[in-house]
């Protein structure tokens, strides 16, 4: 809900400044510690053990393929905890030693495989000069020996779990410098921890080669600036942030077993892959690179080692079905453009014995790799062509989920079944694509708001004890996708009802325990956890990107603050900021205009209300949050002429969400 703030009568100038920054900058909950993990969810119900016991039947969970390639080449496998800088512990790496022997009632028993394929972490040798840190963050470093150093592919999620993976190599293999690092894709995962690798002095003063694809560092740092905050809201759902690393919650994310929240870092390109495909030779080692932006990332690039008989999927790649829209929410991506990528690699792969993924484990032999690649290439094409199909046939996105099922023959591949994507989720996305959300029906053009029509719901039901009644019973029956459905109107309609909350977490633990995608597994244990516990506290600090933001172009920012205006509380005022940077000489001028917050790059107008003049470093910090009020005034980085009241107007207008709004409940 929007509040609408209202200004004390007549401040001070530096009171009535301090005051519109306290408000533009607040972000609630800036600490980078998660709430403390939610408890155990209950065990499974018959019904549920049941479902599990006879969807194992349906598999052959006994392949141990799998597992030789997890466990090939083990070096050493880390021990203890990495922390962050507050002490709070981003990775821990006994954490999940219970996913061991036969799977529990409380988990999928393909998920409970797949998730002990993760669990095989360490430092592996791959083949000769080449190496892959597995465990140490949801995602993989992959090194690779030149002739003076380490070739880093790939640098995690954050600074502390880079710099923890780059020792523990140096500690077994020797203490080599970096001396080339690569981004695949733009994606958090795989540049967070840059810094971690490689300080941004080091890599100037010895010209450390930084490479990635055309268009890298724009989708870097834009992809989380406009909706970062629902996003990363949601990512909680996703990774399972908060749950308890147990049978009865935190398995696994299918990518990898969790995601280290700590120092996000970047560092700039130096070489960018522009055509479709490139060689480079990098500190003595060639490489073969070549663009696929578009499908599992905006800007992305694979690779071969062709000397090495290496190829790097990078993320077009993984052990699992990938997402074509993440639960967390994301730009829908395009499934046509993702098999025509897998085909290309089939005709790239030259005389490669070796695949290396970004996540999860390596894959030897030539025919298994491109049996592999050909799973990914028809997995997501039969998704699209099928969807396709029965959209024009006049299905809905929710009638195509539960008509379209893969061939036997993709169905009996484990590195392409739904552990992160899922065919139900794919197929909606598929027809996002096309077509959008609205599924055509007049009823749902102008639909009431899910509060609203809870409330009718549980009126028409007889009451919520009613409701409840019948959810009981269908829950009783195993029936609990029905449950759900039911259970989700009373909370909404009464957010209150103890019963009809303890009931419906209830089912979402068994819709959880069922899930064979880690994704939905996470989403529905978080949600049983949050309608025990109610939201989370805090939220995702942007402090902790600071080193990542201080590479945005301000524009990236501005159009932020566009799509947090206030529009209600702006209507009907007129209003014109300078913004001057004085480091980098640049200047923007913001203004109201119909409620809308406009700006652009000119010099500053004579007659705007206010100029707000501050170094590009301190204008960073205020949109992270880490430079409050009273820097803001005493600050010798910033200088504010004109009206201060007129600023005060204008930065009270923007809302800052803090990231911890209720998803489950209303």
């Amino acid at each position: 809900m929007t509040t609408t703030k209202r200004l004390p009568s007549a401040p001070t100038a530096t009171a009535a400044l301090a005051l519109g920054c306290a408000l533009w900058l607040s972000l609630a909950g800036c600490s980078r510690k998660a709430d403390p993990l939610a408890p155990a969810a209950g065990d499974a119900t018959a019904a549920t053990a049941s479902a599990n016991a006879a969807f194992a039947q349906s598999l052959p969970l006994e392949e141990t393929q799998g597992f030789e390639d997890a466990r090939r080449g083990l070096v050493a496998r880390p021990e203890g905890q990495v922390l962050g800088a507050d002490g709070s512990v981003l990775v821990d790496f006994d954490a999940f030693r219970f996913v061991d022997g036969p799977a529990p009632p409380t988990v999928n028993p393909s998920l409970w495989r797949h998730a002990k394929l993760n669990a095989q972490i360490g430092l592996f040798k791959v083949v000769d000069g080449v190496w892959q840190l597995r465990g140490f963050d949801i995602a993989n470093i992959t090194l690779v020996e030149g002739s003076s150093g380490w070739i880093v592919i790939d640098a995690l999620t954050c600074r502390e779990t880079a710099a923890a993976a780059m020792a523990f190599a140096r500690k077994h293999l020797g203490n080599r410098p970096v001396s080339a690092l690569v981004f695949t894709h733009s994606h958090a995962d795989h540049f967070g921890g840059a810094l971690g690798v490689l300080s941004a002095e080091e890599a100037a003063a010895r010209k450390v080669p930084v490479l990635a694809s055309a268009g890298f560092m724009e989708e870097a740092t834009s992809e989380n600036v406009m909706v970062g905050t629902a996003m990363g809201r949601r990512s909680h759902y996703q990774f399972g942030r908060n749950l308890e690393r147990s049978a009865r919650g935190l398995v696994d994310t299918g990518l990898g077993k969790n995601v280290a929240y700590g120092t996000f870092g970047i560092l700039e390109p130096t070489d960018l892959v522009t055509r479709p495909t490139e060689e480079r030779v990098l500190d003595g080692v060639r490489f073969v690179f070549h663009n696929v932006p578009g499908a599992e990332a905006p800007a992305e690039l694979t690779f071969s080692i062709p000397e090495r008989r290496v190829y790097g999927g990078a993320e077009n790649l993984a052990q699992t079905m990938h997402n074509l829209l993440p639960v967390r929410g994301a730009k829908v991506r395009d499934a046509l453009r993702w098999a025509a990528y897998m085909q290309e690699a089939l005709d790239q792969l030259g005389d490669a014995e070796v695949y290396v993924g970004q996540h999860n484990w390596p894959i030897w032999g030539r025919e298994r790799i491109a049996r592999f690649i050909t799973q990914h290439r028809d997995v997501y094409k039969y998704t699209h062509d099928q969807t396709v199909r029965l959209i024009n046939a006049g299905l809905t996105p929710n009638e195509i989920a539960e008509t379209v099922r893969l061939p036997k023959s993709l169905q009996a591949h484990f590195g392409a079944r739904g552990y992160y994507g899922d065919l139900r989720h794919n197929v909606k996305a598929v027809y996002q694509f096309y077509l959008g959300a609205y599924d055509g029906n007049p009823a749902r053009l102008d639909p009431l708001p899910p509060q609203e029509a809870a409330r009718r719901y549980v009126a028409l039901a007889g009451g919520a004890d009613k409701a409840v009644q019948a959810a009981q019973a269908a829950f009783d029956k195993g029936e609990h996708r029905w449950a759900a459905e039911l259970l989700n109107h009373v909370v909404f309609a009464d957010s209150g009802h103890g019963a009809a909350k303890e009931l419906l977490a209830r089912t979402y633990d068994q819709l959880g325990f069922v899930a064979e995608a880690a994704t939905w597994r996470n989403s529905y244990l978080t949600a049983a956890a949050e309608l025990r516990q109610g939201p989370p506290k805090v939220g995702i600090s942007r402090a902790s990107f600071l080193d990542m933001l201080a590479q945005t172009p301000i524009e990236r920012f501005l159009e932020a603050m566009a799509a947090g205006l206030d529009g209600p509380a702006a209507e009907g005022k007129e209003l014109k900021i300078n913004l001057v940077l004085t480091d980098t000489k640049e200047s923007y001028v913001l203004w109201l205009e119909n409620a809308v917050l406009h700006h652009r790059k000119a010099a500053p107008d004579a007659t705007a209300d206010a100029t707000l003049a501050v170094t590009k470093g301190f204008f960073v910090r205020m949109m992270a949050g880490t430079a409050g009020p009273k820097e803001l005034i005493t600050s010798d980085e910033v200088k504010v002429s004109g009206s201060r009241i007129d600023l005060v107007r204008f930065l009270t207008l923007i809302d800052k969400a803090p990231g911890t709004f209720a998803i489950v409940t209303r």
